[in-house]
C-alpha cells in the first residue's frame, strides 16, 4: 500500500511517518508535502493508493485540493486538529478522519478500512464538505448505509429510530433507509436542523409533525400518519421547542 502525506506542518508529517514506519510495514510512504499546491502534482505523479490529507492548510485547504480531482481514484484519510466546522463538514459528507495527535489504534482502523475498500470518496462528498466548511448548511447530506452511501434531503426525513448500533430513517416517500450509525451519531449530524429527540429511541423532524395528542407524555402524529410516543420527561421541552418552529 503506497501513500503520500500532505500537511502544512512538517512536524506532523514527521510524527505520522514515524508512526507508520514503526507499526505499519505494509504501508510505503512515496512522498510527503507541506504545500497544498505542489501536492496536486505529487498525487498525479506518484498515483498513490491513498493519501493522508490535512484539512486546514494555506492557499488550498484539504477539501479544495480534492475538488481538483474528478474522479478521485485514490483513498483519503483526513487529518485535522479539532475544528468544529472541519469536523462538521466531514460528518455531513460521511467522510473518515483522524484527530491530531493521531492515535495508533485509530490509525489502524483507518488503514483497515482502506484495505477492505470501505473508504472510497466521491466528488459529490467533497463538494458537500466544501459547502459546510464554508458555513453553508446543505439540504442534502451523505448517509453511510449498511451497503454503501445514500444521499438524502434532510427535509424528506420524517423521523429516525434506534436499532442497536444502526438507525432506521423513515422518509416522506414512505421508503426507509438503514444507516450504519447510532441514533446519537445521527442526532449529532442533524443538530443544526429542526430535529428533536422525543424518546431515547426516536428522533423526529419537527417540520414533519402534523399533530400533538395530549397525555402523560402524549403522542406525536407525523406526516406519514404514524403515531409516536413522547417521553414524559421530554414533554415540556418538546412543547417549548415546537412552539418556535
Amino acid at each position: 500500500m503506497n501513500c503520500i502525506i500532505i500537511d502544512d506542518e512538517k512536524h506532523c508529517i514527521s510524527t505520522l511517518a514515524n508512526l507508520l514506519k514503526a507499526n505499519f510495514p505494509e504501508v510505503s510512504i512515496l512522498a510527503s508535502c507541506s504545500e497544498s499546491i505542489k501536492a496536486c502534482a505529487l498525487i498525479q505523479l506518484h498515483k498513490p493508493d491513498f493519501i493522508f490529507l490535512d484539512i486546514e492548510m494555506p492557499l488550498l485547504n484539504g477539501f479544495d485540493l480534492l475538488s481538483k480531482f474528478d474522479p478521485i481514484d485514490f483513498d483519503v484519510i483526513f487529518t485535522t486538529a479539532y475544528d468544529s466546522y472541519a469536523i462538521k463538514a466531514i460528518k455531513y459528507s460521511a467522510l473518515d478522519y483522524l484527530l491530531k495527535p493521531i492515535d495508533k489504534e485509530d490509525l489502524a482502523c483507518a488503514i483497515e478500512k482502506i484495505k477492505s475498500k470501505q473508504s472510497s470518496i466521491s466528488h459529490s462528498q467533497v463538494q458537500m464538505a466544501i459547502a459546510v466548511h464554508g458555513r453553508q448548511l446543505p439540504d442534502t447530506i451523505a448517509l453511510p448505509t449498511v451497503d454503501g452511501l445514500a444521499f438524502a434531503s434532510v427535509n424528506d426525513i420524517v423521523y429516525c429510530t434506534a436499532e442497536g448500533s444502526y438507525t432506521r430513517l423513515y422518509m416522506s416517500e414512505l421508503n426507509e433507509i438503514i444507516l450504519s450509525r447510532t441514533l446519537g451519531n445521527v442526532e449529532e449530524i442533524l443538530a443544526d436542523y429542526n430535529f428533536f429527540r422525543i424518546h431515547h429511541s426516536t428522533l423526529i423532524n419537527l417540520k414533519q409533525v402534523k399533530k400533538y395528542i395530549r397525555g402523560e407524555g402524549g403522542e406525536v402524529v407525523m406526516s406519514n400518519g404514524n403515531n409516536l410516543k413522547l417521553a414524559r420527561t421530554r414533554k415540556n421541552d418538546f412543547l417549548n421547542v415546537f412552539a418556535r418552529v
